[in-house]
């Protein structure tokens, strides 16, 4: 069989290792599927949190994309550095992070800034310091729909929205749903999961409305639904892998098509023994939270079996008669590529099978300016 190998890179030389690349002609690619899954692209609203990367948000943006999710607050300043005009942070903020949400909106206000809510105290202090600013925040409330992970249970979503319909300073935007705990690899069993999801969802809509006349709008899912609620429900959707993909969610997710389009690139070091080689790709450069087998395959070494690894190097078995040699390069695909991206400061991005520059993992840091 023939091997595709649309990941050479010509000039590799240029790259370091151990390094992140992009294939940005994927990227592109990618972008333009997820928008052609959704009938509305103001339903689409992607999470950054895979990529972290100012450039290729704005690709998206370029691509029409006007809304997007992130989970932390440097996340969202790179949006808005970006020229993001609606930017909801997927987390609900606490100590002083509930400060820098309100510098946020008071640095960039031709983007719309919108946070989490599912506790009223909290819910409280963004009344107190909307006011304090000048500001009316606007607010989604976290419904926990199975994951157990944030969120409250939706018996008690309508108290907290007669909560919040006392705070003035508050801008009541909708439910929030994230149902990270649909796994299944079989669609049709997945579908059935999130159909009830989407169904328990509608039904809080329903009361809401009919108790205030209010219109609920719904962000739901992540990637492993997006086929399901992109065609079922109305809702507002964030997939997020979808930008780069990884061997994980190619294995999991086959209806989805995507194409990886981050790999890491990693060089032999040393011949430890004569069936082991050892390459400078530890833990520090890629994800490493799961099992060892199920962390990085190389794509043009795919028989290649890891032995170990520790923080700077990873040892694989190639068996007694293999050739490689000191300085060979291997093209690895991340299982995880979310926590590997977070490794790297930068990524060089590759055309037409040439390196060429780098993009930084803008939101990479914890703190942008804010």
């Amino acid at each position: 069989m023939i091997r595709d190998e649309w990941y050479l890179i010509n000039n590799p030389h240029v790259v370091e290792s151990p390094g992140l690349v992009f294939y940005v002609d994927r990227i592109e690619d990618n972008i333009k599927r997820v928008i052609s899954m959704i009938n509305d692209l103001e339903r689409l609203r992607p999470h950054v949190k895979t990529h972290k990367s100012i450039d290729l948000s704005r690709l998206m943006i370029a691509a029409g994309i006007s809304k997007f999710k992130c989970a932390t607050i440097a996340e969202a300043e790179m949006l808005a550095q970006a020229g993001a005009k609606d930017v909801l942070l997927a987390y609900q903020p606490v100590g002083p992070n509930i400060d820098r949400f309100m510098a946020l909106q008071l640095k960039y206000p031709n983007s719309k800034f919108s946070c989490l809510v599912d506790d009223k105290n909290i819910a409280a202090t963004l009344n107190t310091l909307s006011i304090a600013n000048g500001l009316k925040s606007s607010v989604w409330i976290d419904v926990n729909v199975g994951m157990d992970r944030t969120g409250i249970l939706p018996a008690q979503v309508v108290k907290l929205f007669s909560d919040l319909q006392q705070l003035d300073h508050l801008i009541f935007k909708g439910l929030h749903a994230y149902d990270g705990h649909v796994q299944e690899t079989a669609f049709d069993i997945r579908r059935e999961q999130a159909l009830e999801i989407i169904s328990l969802l509608r039904n809080l809509q329903a009361e809401i409305t009919a108790r205030s006349g209010h219109q609920v709008s719904v962000v739901a899912g992540g990637s492993p639904t997006y086929t399901v609620y992109n065609v079922e429900s109305d809702f507002e959707c964030s997939p997020g892998t979808f930008a780069l993909w990884d061997k994980g969610y190619q294995e999991a997710y086959e209806e989805q098509h995507f194409a990886c389009a981050a790999l890491v690139i990693s060089r032999i070091v040393s011949l430890p023994e004569p069936n082991l080689i050892c390459c400078d790709l530890g833990h520090k450069a890629v994800a490493a939270e799961k099992s060892l087998d199920r962390r990085v395959v190389f794509l043009n070494a795919p028989a290649l079996k890891v032995v170990s690894q520790s923080e700077e190097h990873l040892v694989l078995d190639a068996g007694n008669e293999h050739a490689f040699r000191v300085g060979d390069l291997l093209y690895g695909l991340p299982y995880h590529i979310c926590p590997t991206v977070a490794l790297y400061e930068s990524a060089t991005c590759i055309n037409t099978g040439l390196a060429g520059k780098s993009w930084p993992i803008s939101s990479r840091k914890r703190k942008i300016t804010i």
